[in-house]
């Protein structure tokens, strides 16, 4: 899809398009098969309600993060949605053989046509001894250094194009690129689009040399947002996916009926991220026993500077904050990651960040 096609799309009054990032969030008291539930009612939300799409993050070994399957969730939403694209937000591809990630979204492509995306990152999504596992090495940095090769061995077997004499020209990815019929009856493949994430400089520089869209993760990087999206437009070389480029960012985003329920939230968030960071990774944290924890110095720092970057309030506080976001980035589309612990608030959220923006009513799920 055409960088004017996505901007074609019909978003209410928000200046861009809306997605949806999820991460299968699993809070205190609940289970991931709880979560994945969640997951279903919201893409089935999401795609009532006009949000352009919704993508699974791969991320391991976080028991509040039930996400380390993005082909399989994917799988089952595309068996419960009909219009909405669908993808991962991101594959880590250095923990996987490009040829298994082929087939993989080959396999999404034949069963849901014309709306998988296929979004790429090169950083593991766990803690480096996860990653060795994940990848049978101790190197951790070997799979990093190695993405464009892995990039170029990937889109090679999505387009089912090995020139003659390599090694892998007898392999395919089965299933192959889907035959699509264009109005005029031409038959032409299609395969998912390829989209680079990055919290760098790295996938930016790389995304805008090979003219790909590019995705980048505000919603734990946003120190670097604007320095990683200027790189991208200035290392941009237009391609046969974009003549232009076309920068989503991820946003970190709670709406609530009420103002201290929000702050709340975002709180126990915070703490759930310091536990994350000091290797104690465990569920989402319930709201109640997190105004009862005693917070150190160095871990009220973390929190104000962790919550500082999230959307959050009212629906008119976050639409307003998403607006100046958008205003100040030049961002091409909004993608929105919710956290909470529970899944009504989670599903809560998105539906009054619909409202604010005038987006179809459609029937909820």
């Amino acid at each position: 899809m055409s960088a004017d096609e996505i901007r074609g799309i019909t978003h209410g009054t928000a200046p861009v398009p809306l997605s949806v990032l999820d991460l299968v969030t699993v809070g205190t008291g609940s289970t991931a098969t709880d979560a994945l539930r969640t997951s279903v009612g919201l893409a089935r939300l999401g795609e009532a309600r006009g949000f352009h799409r919704y993508w699974v993050a791969e991320h391991h070994s976080m028991p509040g993060v039930a996400s380390s399957s993005p082909a399989v969730i994917l799988a089952h939403l595309a068996a419960h949605t009909e219009r909405i694209r669908l993808g991962s937000g991101g594959v880590m591809l250095p923990n996987h053989a490009p040829l298994v990630i082929a087939e993989q979204f080959g396999t999404l492509e034949a069963m849901a046509p014309g709306r998988v995306d296929l979004g790429l990152g090169r950083a593991p999504g766990t803690d480096g001894a996860t990653a060795a596992a994940l990848r049978r090495t101790q190197t951790l940095n070997e799979g990093a250094d190695d993405f464009p090769q892995q990039l170029a061995e990937l889109t090679r077997f999505l387009d089912d194009d090995f020139p003659d004499g390599h090694p892998y020209r007898r392999i395919h990815a089965i299933p192959g690129p889907v035959q699509s019929t264009t109005p005029g009856g031409v038959q032409s493949p299609h395969r998912p689009p390829v989209w680079l994430l990055g919290s760098s400089g790295f996938s930016a520089r790389l995304a805008g040399m090979l003219g790909l869209p590019f995705a980048f993760a505000h919603h734990f990087s946003a120190q670097n947002t604007i320095p990683a999206l200027d790189l991208y437009r200035e290392s941009f070389s237009p391609s046969a996916v974009l003549d232009e480029p076309y920068a989503l960012i991820g946003v970190s985003v709670l709406a609530v009926d009420e103002e201290r329920e929000a702050r709340r939230q975002v709180r126990a968030g915070a703490l759930n991220m310091v536990r994350l960071r000091t290797g104690r990774p465990g569920l989402f944290p319930d709201p109640d026993d997190v105004e009862n924890h005693e917070f150190s110095p160095m871990e009220e720092e973390f929190v104000r500077s962790w919550t500082s970057n999230i959307v959050h309030g009212t629906a008119d506080e976050v639409r307003a904050g998403l607006d100046d976001l958008q205003k100040r980035t030049g961002a091409d589309e909004l993608m929105l990651t919710t956290h909470a612990h529970r899944g009504e608030l989670r599903l809560r959220s998105y539906e009054l960040v619909a409202d604010a923006y005038g987006l179809p009513t459609g029937v909820s799920a």
